[in-house]
């Protein structure tokens, strides 16, 4: 039980004894347990939860029901409008272009943009990792206690994401609402379990391989789409998405003979990091899925925190673990301050986001992103020891290389489409 201290301990770290991540924690804090008292815990929610909204559909309620939750209802099972006619009503509203009296201003709004995405999303970076692979209150005696609980972080993310939602769409103009609330819960399902792996993976993997798998993750998604829906792609595509898992194998393989103990990537680190990609990517379909009901980004976020505050506080409280991990909080006023740091940065993360690609589109986010885990790998090596060879440096250059020229041609593709004959149109791409 003393393992996972002493694998966060500075003397360990320094000699890079390797610890098998296995033994790190009991069967009772082993990762796949927990993922499945998790998914337990969300079933006691979703179950019933379901059976009521058959309940109500096999009775026409909207024919049928009356009464005072009728509205409530109304709303959560059926909601209030049909789709849109077309999906970029529930988009973001168009953005502005640039004019030549206001560059000044398009510079400045560049250069927030830009500052907020890497201040909010790197001390997020830094955190979470502070969070979930050191330990709090030791002392020269006492080794302290490492925090386990990923599920509780989340739900301190979607919390504070919640209200910041919330306070956003009463103080702000926003479309009329008319999906039915509870088509949010799948996309805030997927959204936690992805949220959760994520943080489990760094208890078995270096947050600089995370970042990398990360960033290959464009590769599944092009073999499914080859796969399930036929897609065509662009020879750059092939190109790129082979550039990508080079150099992410260029970096896994040249660390194998120097492993650092906080670098070592195991098997269950690899699963959860799938687990990750495969929850985040049925997230965005389904959300993409959702914006064909008239509704704004920021509606979105409002509609699945609620879900993911109630699924996460019920599995929680069903565990017990809500108090214990309040008694953590209560013991460590660090914790607590890196927690709250933690959800801070998520949730305003989340609104430059909109912000950024509402002002200069998709493109200019993408590349301002791709920076930002370049500089989240330098940060993590420097603050944390991690050790990159040449190779692995090398490697991490071929990912963000090919990430910037899949930037650079789409940008072109987009911009070849707008001269096309009415007649024709482009070839689909991920």
């Amino acid at each position: 039980f003393c393992l996972p201290l002493v694998l966060a301990s500075p003397s360990t770290m320094a000699t890079g004894e390797e610890i098998p991540p296995a033994l790190q924690d009991s069967w009772g804090d082993f990762w796949l347990f927990r993922f499945f008292v998790n998914a337990a815990g969300y079933a006691s929610i979703v179950v019933p939860g379901f059976l009521l909204i058959q309940y109500f559909k096999r009775r026409n309620y909207l024919e049928t029901g009356r009464g005072i939750c009728f509205p409530v209802i109304k709303s959560c099972v059926f909601g209030s409008e049909v789709k849109s006619v077309h999906q970029e009503d529930g988009s973001l509203p168009p953005r502005a272009e640039p004019t030549e009296s206001s560059t000044a201003r398009q510079v400045f709004k560049l250069l927030f943009c830009a500052a907020g995405l890497q201040a909010s999303y790197l001390t997020w970076g830094v955190l979470q990792e502070r969070v979930m692979t050191r330990t709090y209150g030791a002392t020269e005696t006492d080794p302290g206690e490492k925090f386990k609980d990923s599920q509780f972080l989340v739900f301190m993310n979607r919390i504070l994401a919640f209200t910041v939602a919330g306070l956003y769409c009463a103080l702000t103009k926003q479309p009329r609402h008319g999906a039915p609330m509870y088509k949010y819960s799948f996309a805030s399902l997927s959204n936690i379990l992805s949220s959760w792996c994520q943080y489990e993976a760094l208890k078995y993997i270096s947050f600089p391989t995370q970042v990398l798998a990360k960033a290959s993750k464009v590769i599944p998604v092009m073999m499914m789409g080859k796969l399930v829906s036929r897609k065509s792609y662009e020879y750059w595509e092939y190109l790129t998405a082979a550039l990508i898992s080079v150099g992410v194998s260029m970096f896994l393989l040249s660390s194998a003979p120097n492993r650092h103990a906080s670098t070592v990537t195991t098997f269950s680190g690899i699963v959860l990091l799938a687990g990750y990609i495969i929850f985040d990517s049925f997230t965005s379909n389904w959300q993409d899925a959702l914006f064909t009901y008239k509704m704004s980004p920021v509606q979105m976020m409002f509609g699945v925190n609620v879900f993911s505050c109630l699924f996460t506080v019920g599995s929680l409280l069903e565990q017990g673990a809500l108090l214990e991990s309040v008694r953590f909080m209560a013991r460590h006023s660090e914790f607590t301050a890196h927690a709250v740091l933690l959800s801070v940065c998520s949730a305003c993360g989340q609104l430059f986001i909109f912000y950024t690609i509402n002002q200069f589109g998709a493109a200019v986010f993408t590349i301002i992103m791709t920076l930002r885990q370049a500089f989240a790998i330098l940060l993590s090596c420097l603050i944390y020891g991690h050790t990159v060879t040449v190779v692995g440096g090398l490697g991490v250059a071929v990912v963000f290389m090919a990430l910037f020229l899949r930037v650079y041609a789409r940008s072109r593709m987009k911009k070849r489409s707008k001269k096309l004959p009415p007649g024709e149109t482009p070839v689909q791409k991920v």
